[in-house]
């Protein structure tokens, strides 16, 4: 009899090893895709200041739906909607905005992600800031590089820290003031 009990203890153990393994937390209530990251990107090679978010789905991701990010300007303009689809496969999902001008250090800057349906119905909705750990100011004037061999780029001959002497900047607002 003893001979029997063992296997069968083992037996109960695995099987409520799986229960509970099926049983794990997918999410809260209305919980489809949670943040896995956000970040400025400075390309110093092209001269490009960027955000970046990545977002991870909670549960099984549904055909057509579509990640709407808007973000702060941080020039002070009208804010920046990008729009990706998400693919149900990937393992995340992640959004850049177009390259941005007046990057402030230290200053938070707001994103909003909205997570649409096929029928563009908002099933969730995940706010945030990203903060740079730079100014912007810290890229060069021009790219580095020009086309596609990496070419140095001409209009920088004589200027190696990429900065130009009397470059046309656009005004950015006052460092530190909201946009």
């Amino acid at each position: 009899m003893r001979e029997l009990v063992r296997p069968l203890r083992i037996a109960i153990l695995l099987a409520a090893g799986f229960a509970l393994a099926s049983c794990r937390d997918t999410g809260g209530e209305g919980e489809y895709y949670r943040l896995d990251g956000k970040i400025f990107v400075f390309n110093y090679r092209v001269a490009t200041a960027t955000y970046l978010v990545n977002i991870a789905p909670v549960k099984p991701p549904a055909e057509g739906e579509t990640a709407v990010v808007t973000f702060e300007d941080p020039a002070g303009g009208a804010p920046i909607v990008v729009r990706e689809k998400i693919w149900p496969r990937l393992a995340k999902t992640t959004i850049n905005s177009p390259p941005l001008r007046c990057v402030v250090k230290d200053r938070p800057y707001t994103v909003s992600i909205r997570i649409e349906d096929a029928g563009g119905a908002v099933k969730q909705t995940i706010e945030t800031t990203i903060t740079s750990s730079e100014d912007q100011d810290v890229l060069p004037d021009r790219p580095l590089v020009v086309g596609p061999l990496y070419t140095p780029n001409p209009e920088l001959a004589g200027h190696p820290d990429g900065k130009l002497p009397g470059a046309d900047r656009l005004p950015c607002p006052a460092k530190g003031q909201a946009s």
